[in-house]
């Protein structure tokens, strides 16, 4: 008897675990929904000043803030391999982070090469549903902020200054509604984004080339500059490269209406570099729910128009490659508070609707994978060699096509 209670209780257990697989798979974008959306109506909000960001308080990043988490870079990354006694060299098998951040990188040319600064916007990382938009500075929010710009814009640090304005950022929940109090919330943070980018501007100098990048929602606000604030201006042929990483641009109804093409070759310049990874198979539902009943900067419904993809493993548009053409993957430890770099693991391909697919979904990466095999918070991660050699590249070929 007692046996067979036993067997009923795990008939039970499974029957509900299966029910709650069925309704996650029906019901995940309802339910992320409930779980993250604010309820409230969202705060009017003040307008930022340019001049407020003449206060180091209002960066995460900038060249006067002492040792900021960009200068991150991978233990033993750019040095010579070790000579054995033999006097045959000594490969490792990988190179791993440090628990401290190592010296700034090197200018990937030499010291008298002027350097390219970087305005970086960070991704989403306020992830609680009480306000619209986060605050300036968010104690909660802050070692997220970190940890992207050591994994993002630690790839920029071998060409110029970053410069990493801290912004009222729209909570994840406004991208997961059509509701007006996330166009509302989105528009208050692109707001502080020029802001920044205005006062960044008045430092740089006049006629100082420069490099865009965002990822996530920062994706977002570097796109909307680019239409809003560049487009029609001198300051679209100063942008050496624009990398606008884990956002969609549509090819055709968004593209148009931008100062800047996409790169159609690993040395262009003045050019996009975008894409979203996916393990296979892939489900951008996530995305193409808002996405296709959205309108483009041209005013033209998205609806299912190609999203634009930039391979980073070959740096050209819609390109493939094979995991061996990766020359670095971030590989995360189980507590994100660790990773590898490992050479030849993720392979990439822009697919038809342009998603940048990365085949089987890779192993030590599934605790913050999203619905759909979405690989959105690794995007630069997975390509991290590649990004900045990338970087390194397009910037050495800005220079010489600008002397």
């Amino acid at each position: 008897m007692a046996a067979r209670i036993f067997l009923y209780l795990i008939a039970i257990i499974i029957v509900l675990i299966l029910m709650a697989g069925i309704a996650w798979t029906l019901f995940q974008d309802e339910l992320l929904e409930m779980v993250l959306v604010p309820s409230a109506e969202v705060e009017v909000l003040e307008e930022v000043e340019e001049s407020a960001y003449a206060d180091r308080a209002m960066w995460l990043i900038r060249p006067d803030i002492a040792d900021p988490p960009s200068d991150w870079l991978p233990e033993g990354f750019g040095e010579e391999p070790a000579q054995e006694a033999d006097g045959e060299t000594e490969l490792p098998e990988e190179e791993t982070m440090g628990d401290t951040a190592p010296p700034p990188a090197a200018p990937a040319e030499d010291a008298d090469t002027p350097r390219i600064p970087v305005f970086y916007v960070l991704p989403t990382t306020y992830l609680d549903r009480d306000r619209w938009n986060a605050p300036i500075d968010s104690p909660a929010a802050r070692p997220r902020q970190e940890l992207f710009a050591a994994s993002q814009a630690s790839i920029f640090n071998g060409v110029g200054e970053i410069w990493a304005p801290l912004y009222r950022q729209a909570v994840i929940g406004a991208f997961l509604t059509d509701h007006g109090n996330a166009e509302v919330a989105l528009r208050y943070a692109y707001n502080d984004v020029e802001a920044a980018f205005d006062y960044f501007l008045s430092e740089i100098g006049e006629d100082q080339p420069f490099i865009l990048a965002g990822h996530s929602q920062g994706g977002l606000h570097v796109t909307t500059l680019l239409h809003e604030r560049i487009a029609g201006t001198d300051l679209a042929g100063r942008i050496a490269a624009a990398y606008i990483i884990g956002w969609p641009i549509s090819v055709e109804a968004d593209l148009p209406a931008l100062p800047l093409q996409p790169c159609t070759a690993p040395d262009a310049v003045n050019c996009i570099i975008a894409f979203q990874s996916f393990g296979e198979p892939a489900d951008a539902n996530q995305i193409t729910r808002i996405y296709n009943g959205s309108t483009g900067y041209t005013g033209d419904l998205r609806g299912d128009t190609a999203m634009l993809c930039v391979n980073p493993l070959t740096g050209d548009r819609d390109g493939a490659a094979d995991a061996d053409a990766n020359s670095g993957s971030l590989l995360p430890n189980e507590d994100m508070n660790d990773a590898s770099l490992v050479p030849g693991l993720i392979p990439a391909r822009c697919d038809h609707q342009g998603l940048l697919l990365v085949g089987q979904p890779p192993e030590d990466y599934g605790r913050y994978v999203l619905p759909g095999n979405n690989y959105h918070v690794f995007d630069f991660m997975l390509f991290w060699s590649n990004l900045r050699a990338d970087v390194e590249r397009r910037v050495a070929a800005y220079r010489a096509a600008t002397r």
